[in-house]
């Protein structure tokens, strides 16, 4: 599905602003039938976190690796693509469209290769929207949403497109904590339904352990993969029917997640 081999990213290369955000990157996530995995990555700031997100996405502005290469489904990754979608820590509705317009946007962009008539794309946009939780909201426009709401707007644009994979950039770190949890309890939700991976950068530790299948570690300076570590939901007491709240005020989550954050620290990481 996604695969980074001997990646390295650097910025200003020859100049006195030369950064080398990402050094010798190697990881592998399979495309398993019928099931996506969850990968969270953590990491001081300026640990090449987001910048991994961004190749996957292939954003131009950001260009390719320096050298070694990233692959999605076994191509190599020249450009944005429809089995690719993002989901950014800024609100990023259009402001001037409504609710159903914003969702519709991508549906629009891609109408000629989709084959799906105005009628279909609207019937699906209020079906996605149904499903974040913002019936009734259809007509608002951004400014009237709060930012629980707009994040919402957000992931719905982003699955109705159906992506193969998810990169989520710290999307829920500008929210309050209940809502924080909210937003926890429907991406779980929404991931076992579209079966998709994804890829989320988050500084809470607490929500990499609660979210992810697997915690991809980096250290700075420059930005390393140092440690790879999977979850189990027995290893955190996560069973069906639980909500976030009840998962991460278990003994067992906050013992596993001590573990954790005793190995970012040690890693050199700031918890």
């Amino acid at each position: 599905m996604v695969s980074f081999r001997n990646v390295h990213k650097v910025f200003n290369p020859g100049t006195p602003n030369e950064f080398v955000a990402l050094q010798n990157i190697n990881f592998e996530i399979e495309d398993l039938p019928d099931v996506g995995e969850f990968i969270a990555l953590v990491g001081p700031s300026g640990c090449g976190k987001s910048t991994v997100l961004n190749l996957i996405q292939g954003f131009q502005e950001v260009g390719g690796p320096t050298a070694g290469e990233v692959l999605v489904r076994n191509k190599r990754v020249t450009g944005p693509g429809r089995d690719r979608g993002m989901i950014f820590q800024k609100y990023s509705s259009f402001p001037h469209l409504t609710v159903l317009q914003n969702v519709m946007f991508g549906l629009d962009l891609n109408s000629e290769s989709l084959g799906y008539s105005h009628a279909v794309m609207e019937k699906l946009a209020r079906e996605m929207l149904i499903k974040v939780g913002m019936r009734g909201h259809e007509d608002k426009f951004p400014y009237q949403l709060s930012g629980g709401q707009q994040q919402r707007v957000a992931i719905a644009r982003t699955l109705v497109l159906k992506p193969r994979i998810i990169l989520m950039d710290e999307p829920f770190s500008a929210l309050d904590e209940p809502t924080r949890i909210e937003m926890q309890q429907l991406i779980t939700n929404l991931w076992h339904e579209v079966e998709a991976t994804v890829f989320i950068v988050t500084h809470s530790i607490a929500e990499a352990v609660y979210l992810s299948d697997r915690i991809f570690m980096f250290k700075a300076n420059p930005g390393r993969l140092v440690s790879q570590i999977p979850i189990y939901a027995d290893d955190i007491g996560k069973h069906e029917g639980m909500s976030p709240l009840e998962v991460q005020e278990s003994q067992k989550f906050n013992n596993f997640l001590k573990q954790i954050t005793d190995e970012f620290i040690r890693i050199g990481g700031t918890a």
